[in-house]
């Protein structure tokens, strides 16, 4: 199992899964971030926080705690 945190920098992957419940699992879904669609990863910042991606055409950052909660291929 892999995470979006685990996702080196410049990389496109795949959202298998999302895990967390309630609120967060919400959060993420609102944001663009379903199973299927595809994310890019621009930048990573130096220890990790935040991680800047590519969602359906618009920049994103998030907290390395949500990238751990989106499972990719």
């Amino acid at each position: 199992m892999k995470t979006l945190r685990e996702a080196a920098c410049g990389q496109t992957v795949i959202v298998k899964k999302l895990s967390g419940e309630g609120p967060v699992k919400r959060r993420i879904m609102d944001m663009g971030i379903t199973k299927g669609v595809s994310i890019y990863v621009r930048k990573v910042a130096p220890l990790g926080d935040p991680v800047e991606v590519t969602v359906r055409g618009y920049e994103l950052s998030l907290r390395k705690a949500d990238a751990e909660m989106i499972e990719v291929e």
